[in-house]
């Protein structure tokens, strides 16, 4: 079975397909670095809907999501972009934990498998 790898990297790979399965890196917002979790996730969830879509599949097809956010404080910010995103009847399973990021200027980062 191959491996097909898209935005590699010298650490990583921004997603990965094997089989029928995509895996993708936390992807974080570079053009709205330092601005609101809102902004920021509205721009994350546009970089994994162009990764899907070089991969072959779209964010109906999203099994798993895991939510990074250094404050869980603004946990309902986050949503207010998610929510307006996921489509109805697509949503993946999905956990949102608090961790500290890579750089204090993200203040989301946002994993995800899908299908193809």
């Amino acid at each position: 079975m191959t491996i097909q790898r898209i935005g590699i990297g010298k650490r990583m790979s921004a997603a990965v397909v094997h089989g029928d399965t995509v895996y993708l890196a936390g992807q974080v917002a570079d053009q709205s670095a330092g601005k609101s979790v809102t902004e920021q996730t509205a721009e994350v969830l546009t970089i994994i809907d162009t990764l899907l879509q070089e991969a072959g599949t779209d964010k109906t097809k999203i099994l798993s999501a895991t939510i990074y956010l250094p404050d869980i404080k603004t946990f309902s910010e986050m949503n207010l972009a998610w929510d307006a995103w996921v489509p109805q009847g697509h949503t993946p399973a999905r956990a949102t934990v608090e961790a500290a990021l890579a750089a204090p200027q993200y203040r989301v980062e946002i994993s995800v498998i899908a299908a193809k």
